[in-house]
Order: structure tokens, then C-alpha cells, then sequence
């Protein structure tokens, strides 16, 4: 077979898992929902009495929902094919593989292709439901090929960038964070050719307009230019990524001989050891792979890229809010799934590698375990956290915004990140599979953030009393609910995270309205008990079912 046995397997074992069949029907739920709330907010808003009424209505839904599906496939596909591989490096079979009958282009792309295929089959199950917007009329056949075709191309080519990163770095963090920074600055290069040379050529880039130029009656003009630019990228990552395979994965013991690796150790001065051996661990070894600096560079980067932005807005005469938060976006929701994902790693790392069980039968107590790996997160993720926060000096020093703004949203975002820094941690000690922990704490903050943002598209979209929403939201907000609780108690359910999983959907839809309506304070407020209290709920557990949640004791102990 052109794909080999790595896709072979995975075809064939996919279809059947029950997860799958669990997150199609979540997927399709939830489209489901977000089609009934929409209809409920018009209808209990507006008038709808024609059909052109409806079909403006069809119209806009299928803006909403586009967006909602290219940005859930496009992390979708690059976390699949990211952990694909990452997860066979942690594990060392990737070094069986080497050495069996596949060749390097049968590897390479039957990991891409087999990471593809629940995405694939996601979208397929999404079809039914998006073409009920066709029922309201507005939305035309071809509109909604479009959409699919650029959604799959979109996913192709960011599961080739993940596969191919994978392939190159050493560690899981590594290959997540690079793969985060590469989408942003794909979006980033979008929005500025969109900037610089008009609406087209940002749609020929830029995942995110060539959906919204899909959607057009006159959508087919960027098409064959965007999907032109995903060919050339997927084609040029796997050609890399198959060229560069053996020499990228050689056993490190190969480029080293062990005699010139002793001598050197020989002359190594010893090194003192603090008080907490984990946060030492984490802080001065290179726990998270050799080249940490390129992830540092990358964020430099994107940090460079949203200063640019606040600086060309700042010169104008009314600065554009939405390029500025277009700006600024991109690095701060990428630092928050970093985040997340440098704090699951360092559980799963740790487990795949067998060095977890090492440490549960050291006398290290739960406190220093938990303390130590979530300061050692912030620590090495300092960029990650710091230049967030130091945009909003930037935009107070410009006068984009006020330092009063600038200080709630420093503190927001510095909530944020330790919120999603715990999330990462708890998660990774429940869950055994490492695939399913990182695939549940990055859907986490996928859900949270890409949530908020449909909700407040929604209400943007259908502009009325944000009071009088909170009824058709009310579906949502307790799907959401039950959805954080099965995944967040998976094994120590409690009361805590209960009332959590509970409050932070419907906080986060206060917050949404707060804003909308322009009342910082109140969307600080907020955003601190929300995800403060959910933080200290996930966080007391992580130390006060310590044994519990690591295996060291079993529930009838």
C-alpha cells in the first residue's frame, strides 16, 4: 500500500474506538446546539416573519460556524499528528519503526494520513448539520463545498507542519509550542499581506479569510490561490520530513562515543541540589529537550509581530481596535496552549519514560511534587508568560488603551496562564494515556477560549439586549458544564470541581456580556473568581489526593 502499515493500522483501528464515536457525537451536539441558540436568540429577540429574514439568518449561522470548525480542525489535526509522533519518541519505538521494513516516505506519511483520520471522519459527521443552514435559505451548495474544501486543506497542511516538527524536535513540549508558533505566524503573514495588498491576497494566505471569501457569492476566486499555497507547504514539509528522517532521529549514544561521554562526565563539576529536587529538575536541566532556545526565539518573534501591530495602529488618528487585537490575539492564546501543553508534558513525559514511578517511591511529599513541576512550568515557559503581559505595557506606553485597562488586562491574563498551567498539571496526573491527556487539556482550552469566542460572535452577530440572551444560552452553558466535569473528574471526582465545572461556563458568559457592554472592572472581577476558584478546585485535589491520582495508594486504602 502507498501509505504502508503504520496507516494500515490506524484505518483500521480508528473507526472502532469509542472515543471516536463519543466525540463525533459530542461534535455534532454541539453544532446542534450552537444552530438551536442562535435560532432561540432571534427568535426571542427579532422578528422573523419573511424569508428573507430566515435567509439572512441561514447566511450569518454559516459565518459563525465556519470559523468555529476551520479553527477546531486545524488544532485537531496538528495535535493528532503532533502527538502522533511525539508519543513514539517518548516511548522509544520510534527507533523500532526505523529499523523495520518501512521506508522513511511510507513513516512520514502514514502517521500524517492516519493522524488525519478522525479528523476526517469528524467533518464528515458535521456535514448533516451544516447543511440545515441551507434549510434557512442564504446559503447556496457551492458555498458550503467551499467551506469544507478550505477547512480539509487548512488541516492537511497544519497536520504536515506538526508531523514534520515532530520528527525534527525531541520533546513533546517542543514540538507543540514550535507547532503553535508556525500556525500563528501563518495567520499572522495572512492578516498582514491582507494589510499591505488587499483583501484577496490575505485570502490566499490566511486560513481564516479564505473561509470568510468562501462563504462569498464570488468565493471561488481565492480558492484555487489558497489551496495553490497549502499544496506547495504540504509537499514541501513532507519532502523535508522524509529526507530528513534518520538524521534527524539517530540514537543520541551513536553521535557520542560512550568512552569521549565518560571522560567528559570525568571533568563535569558536581552541582548542588536544592531543597526541592523537582523544581531544581525543572529549572536547571534540560528536562524539556536541548533546543528550548528556538521556542524562546519563536516567541520573541510573535512578541515582535504584535508590537509592530500596536505601533502602526498607535500612529494613527483612531487606532483600529480590532488590528490591534488581531495583533495581539494570535500570542496570547498560543502562550496559554503552550502553557497548558508544557504542563501536561511534564507529567506524561515523565510517565512514558518510566521515571514517574521512580519518583513515587522516592520521600518526596505530594506539596513539593505539585509545587515544584508547576513553578518549574512558569519558569521555563517565562516567555510565554511574561511578554503576554508585556504587551499591555506596550498598549498603555502607545495610548492604544488606558493603564487602568492595561492593568485588568494583565491581571486576566496572568490569572489565565496559571489557570491553565493547573489545568495541564491536573489533567496530566488523571489521565494514564498521554495522548488522551494532552488531547483533553488542550480540548479544555480550545473549548474555554474558542468557546468564548463563538459566544461573543453570536451576540455580536444578533445584536440586541445581551440581558435577554442568558435563556438561549442557558443549553450551552450546561452542556458546557457537564462536559468540563467529565473531563476534569475523570478519576477524583469532588465537590469542588463539580461547582467549578458548574460556575465557569455561566461566569464566562457574565464576562462575555461585560464586555460587550464595555465594563472592564466587572470582566476582571469575574474572570478572577471564576477561574480562580476553578484553579483552587482543580489545585487542592492535585495535592490533597496526591496518592490517589498517581497510583501510589489505591481508593480502598
Amino acid at each position: 500500500m502507498l501509505l504502508g502499515a503504520v496507516f494500515e493500522r490506524e484505518v483500521t483501528v480508528a473507526p472502532r474506538a469509542r472515543g471516536l464515536f463519543v466525540a463525533r457525537a459530542v461534535y455534532c451536539g454541539a453544532l446542534l446546539a450552537i444552530i438551536a441558540t442562535c435560532w432561540l436568540v432571534v427568535t426571542g429577540t427579532q422578528s422573523v416573519s419573511t424569508a428573507g429574514d430566515t435567509a439572512r439568518f441561514g447566511a450569518t449561522l454559516l459565518r459563525i460556524l465556519g470559523p468555529l470548525q476551520l479553527a477546531l480542525a486545524i488544532l485537531a489535526a496538528a495535535l493528532a499528528a503532533a502527538v502522533a509522533v511525539s508519543t513514539e519518541k517518548d516511548r522509544r519505538t520510534l527507533e523500532l519503526l526505523l529499523v523495520s521494513r518501512l521506508t522513511d516516505r511510507e513513516l512520514v506519511l502514514g502517521k500524517l494520513a492516519g493522524s488525519l483520520v478522525r479528523v476526517v471522519l469528524l467533518l464528515l459527521a458535521a456535514v448533516p448539520m451544516f447543511a440545515i443552514t441551507s434549510l434557512f435559505g442564504g446559503v447556496t451548495m457551492p458555498q458550503l463545498v467551499r467551506l469544507f474544501v478550505v477547512t480539509l486543506a487548512a488541516a492537511l497542511t497544519a497536520a504536515s507542519i506538526a508531523t514534520t516538527v515532530a520528527f525534527w524536535k525531541d520533546t513533546t513540549f517542543q514540538t507543540l509550542s514550535i507547532t503553535l508558533f508556525l500556525l500563528a505566524t501563518w495567520t499572522a503573514l495572512g492578516e498582514t499581506l491582507a494589510a499591505t495588498r488587499g483583501p484577496d491576497a490575505g485570502a490566499a494566505v490566511s486560513p481564516a479569510r479564505a473561509v470568510f471569501a468562501a462563504l462569498a457569492p464570488d468565493g471561488g476566486r481565492t480558492l484555487a490561490p489558497f489551496l495553490g499555497i497549502c499544496a506547495a507547504i504540504v509537499i514541501g514539509a513532507n519532502a523535508v520530513a522524509v529526507a530528513c528522517l534518520r538524521r534527524w532521529n539517530v540514537a543520541r549514544e551513536q553521535r557520542l562515543p560512550a568512552t569521549a561521554e565518560r571522560e567528559a562526565a570525568a571533568f563535569r563539576p558536581a552541582r548542588r541540589v536544592w531543597r526541592n529536587p523537582i523544581l531544581w529538575r525543572e529549572t536547571c536541566t534540560r528536562a524539556y529537550g536541548r533546543m528550548l532556545i528556538l521556542v524562546r526565539l519563536a516567541w520573541l518573534a510573535l512578541f515582535a509581530v504584535a508590537v509592530a501591530g500596536i505601533l502602526r495602529e498607535a500612529g494613527a488618528p483612531r487606532p483600529d481596535r480590532l488590528a490591534v487585537a488581531i495583533a495581539i490575539i494570535p500570542m496570547a492564546l498560543a502562550s496559554l496552549v503552550a502553557v497548558a501543553a508544557l504542563a501536561v508534558t511534564s507529567i506524561t513525559t515523565e510517565r512514558d519514560r518510566g521515571a514517574l514511578d521512580l519518583l513515587l517511591v522516592s520521600d518526596l511529599e505530594p506539596k513539593e511534587f505539585v509545587w515544584g513541576k508547576l513553578i518549574g512550568v512558569l519558569v521555563v515557559a517565562r516567555e510565554m508568560v511574561l511578554l503576554p503581559l508585556a504587551t499591555c505595557v506596550v498598549m498603555a506606553v502607545t495610548g492604544i488603551t488606558t493603564a487602568e485597562h492595561a492593568l485588568y488586562l494583565a491581571a486576566g491574563m496572568a490569572a489565565l496562564v496559571f489557570f491553565v498551567a493547573v489545568l495541564g498539571f491536573h489533567v496530566g496526573l488523571s489521565y494514564t494515556s498521554s495522548r488522551q491527556a494532552i488531547a483533553v487539556a488542550l480540548g479544555t482550552v480550545a473549548f474555554l477560549f474558542i468557546g468564548v469566542a463563538t459566544a461573543m460572535r453570536i451576540m455580536v452577530a444578533f445584536d440586541t439586549s445581551f440581558e435577554l440572551q442568558l435563556a438561549p444560552f442557558l443549553a450551552v452553558i450546561v452542556g458546557g458544564a457537564v462536559g468540563l466535569y467529565a473531563a476534569l473528574s475523570a478519576r477524583n471526582p469532588s465537590a469542588a470541581i463539580a461547582w467549578a465545572s458548574a460556575l465557569l461556563p455561566a461566569l464566562t458568559f457574565v464576562a462575555i456580556t461585560g464586555f460587550l457592554q464595555g465594563n472592564s472592572l466587572q470582566v476582571l472581577l469575574v474572570v478572577l473568581v471564576a477561574y480562580g476558584f476553578a484553579t483552587t478546585a482543580l489545585l487542592v485535589p492535585a495535592i490533597g489526593a496526591f496518592d490517589l491520582l498517581t497510583g501510589r495508594k489505591s481508593a480502598g486504602d
